[in-house]
């Protein structure tokens, strides 16, 4: 039985709690490992090797004391906190974790938080709140969950564009950040090295591609070589062994094959030309261009992209490890949360 101190959290603690939170969820306790496994059995996208990779970040971007601490000192967080407001999270379950930037966010500012979250992502939240509250029971006087979140003082809400929608509606009177669908893009030249190439099917075939930082789209030179790329991509075979994703590849190709649409596959992606910047699961979207500026000057004027990997952008293979800073959007949420 882990020891409860029943301290009042100031901010300092609440970093103690998080860097001890970080080493836990890297260890190979068996409690932590049962919990894992339980979340892919409630959804197969969630498989080890994806589940470890978001720890991974998590542990290596987010819990590290240095990190936590400069992060911190850029914002005016007091040390306690005397007007506590209630922030309701509306978490998305697309990938492992995807929410638990905003309950940071929320935890490190001092305010209370409500959380929903998705049906497809709770097992691997509710077990870090419960670690937390194990440490320090008064994380429960911060951090709660509800199917319901009414009466808060703040919102922020990740979903669909459809799901915005009743979001506007029910949290539009209160202070808010509500996100929608967001993808990612890559820009190539076509001299990309072997190595480069590997780190870009990263950013394309990480978790399925489910992943608003996901790769859906690529903009290639006129005449570009597609092979190296389908090569690359390859490391990810085994995709045609996870049935989820073979039905969703099987029908996304018979619908080009019906439709007469040209397109390439190497037996787990489809690549086809689509003006699209959102691609299907298992497919990548491309277009050529002539003019790379042309292409930039779209892209800043879309509010569809979440980034762009290549030359002069993210490095290829890095799109799936943010940062403290790389908020969701663009919108500074912690800055957000510091001014209510």
């Amino acid at each position: 039985m882990r020891q409860i101190i029943p301290l009042h959290m100031n901010l300092q603690e609440r970093i103690d709690l998080l860097v001890d939170l970080g080493i836990h969820i890297q260890s190979k306790n068996e409690e932590w490992e049962s919990v894992k496994q339980k979340a892919y059995y409630q959804n197969k996208w969630f498989t080890e090797e994806f589940i470890g990779n978001a720890v991974k970040n998590i542990f290596e971007e987010f819990l590290q004391r240095d990190k936590l601490d400069n992060w911190c000192k850029r914002y005016a967080i007091p040390e306690k906190r005397d007007d506590a407001k209630t922030i309701g999270l509306v978490m998305a379950g697309n990938i492992p974790l995807v929410g638990f930037h905003d309950f940071l966010c929320v935890f490190v500012s001092g305010h209370k938080q409500v959380i929903k979250p998705s049906s497809k992502d709770e097992i691997l939240i509710k077990y870090i709140v419960q670690y937390l509250s194990e440490k320090r029971s008064t994380v429960n006087d911060f951090v709660s969950f509800s199917e319901m979140l009414k009466g808060c003082d703040a919102y922020l809400a990740t979903g669909s564009n459809n799901s915005s929608k009743y979001f506007e509606y029910y949290f539009g009177k209160y202070p808010n950040i509500i996100r929608r669908n967001r993808t990612s893009v890559g820009l190539l030249h076509g001299d990309e090295s072997i190595d480069e190439l590997g780190k870009l099917s990263l950013d394309i075939s990480m978790y399925f591609g489910l992943g608003c930082r996901n790769v859906t789209k690529v903009y290639v030179p006129e005449n570009y070589d597609f092979v190296p790329l389908l090569e690359a991509l390859k490391k990810f075979d085994y995709f045609a062994e996870h049935s989820k994703y073979k039905n969703n590849y099987d029908y996304q190709l018979a619908i080009l094959i019906i439709n007469s649409k040209f397109y390439m596959t190497n037996g787990s992606i489809i690549l086809t030309e689509n003006n699209s910047f959102f691609s299907p699961i298992s497919v990548l979207h491309y277009n050529y261009y002539k003019d790379m500026r042309a292409i930039e000057k779209t892209i800043e004027k879309s509010e569809d992209i979440q980034c762009v990997t290549g030359k002069n952008f993210l490095p290829f293979g890095s799109t799936q490890k943010p940062s403290l800073t790389d908020y969701a959007d663009g919108i500074d949420t912690l800055e957000f949360l510091t001014k209510l």
